[in-house]
């Protein structure tokens, strides 16, 4: 007999948590049919309930967060300024 697990899921504790940004439990979720990654963090209200706080995603799914916008370097100059340098070496002729 085969177990179904369909619209079932599972958290447990995250040994491996290095930060607060690490989720307190970590598990897997299927929903219809579809396997999806979850994890929760414990939390505290302002009024002082605690609770979990919670992500899902699709399994497999990577983070698609955009990265950081750079900044200019320090002293006003902007970040393509800094390539503006001569180059210290003659170009060669094929």
């Amino acid at each position: 007999m085969t177990y179904d697990n369909t619209d079932r899921g599972a958290l447990f504790k995250n040994d491996r948590k290095e930060s607060d940004k690490h989720p307190d439990y970590k598990g897997a979720l299927n929903v219809g049919g579809i396997d999806y990654e979850i994890a929760a963090w414990l939390k505290t209200s302002n009024a002082g309930k605690k609770y979990m706080s919670l992500s899902v995603k699709p399994k497999g799914e990577r983070d698609e967060r955009p990265a950081p916008a750079r900044q200019a370097p320090r002293g006003g100059g902007s970040a393509v300024d800094d390539l503006d340098d001569d180059i210290p070496f003659a170009a060669c002729k094929d």
